[in-house]
């Protein structure tokens, strides 16, 4: 019946902004990605519950991450958020030559690899990467595309 879109920032701290902050404000500071997973916990805690919200979550990421903080996000989607939202998608952001670098899909950044059992542990959950601007769009649009053929 309706979608409301929550956008969240985050370096070393996490907050909900406006559209046109997210895609248009530069910060800069140390990446704590914990930090926007917690305060999307407290947004459907307060705001969104999921008896009454289908809940929908896209994160991109360059995946540089404080050292040691991405297995307390692992855990924060392992045990909490994902039995809350219908799906997740995790998008990763790399330049050419690293794409190009990569052997397989098990290597990359330690948020990378500790996303991937997130994946074996939720079917609900996807990630991709993405080497070049001009794919940023076809990949959420792969990410989201409506499964057919259920009887």
């Amino acid at each position: 019946e309706r979608v409301e879109l929550v956008f969240i920032r985050h370096t070393h701290l996490a907050r909900a902004v406006d559209e046109e902050t997210f895609f248009h404000s530069a910060e800069s500071g140390g990446t704590v990605v914990s930090t926007a997973l917690e305060e999307m916990q407290r947004i459907i805690r307060e705001t969104y519950s999921p008896a009454d919200w289908n809940i929908y979550a896209a994160q991109a990421s360059d995946g540089e991450n404080f050292s040691g903080d991405s297995e307390k996000c692992g855990t924060i989607l392992r045990d909490e958020l994902m039995r809350h939202c219908q799906y997740f998608a995790y998008v990763e952001i790399m330049a050419p030559e690293e794409a190009a670098s990569l052997r397989s899909p098990e290597t990359g950044t330690e948020l990378w690899r500790t996303y991937l059992s997130v994946a074996e542990a939720w079917p609900n959950f996807a990630q991709k990467r993405i080497a070049r601007p001009a794919d940023i769009y076809p990949v959420f649009r792969e990410l989201f595309a409506r499964e057919t053929g259920h009887g």
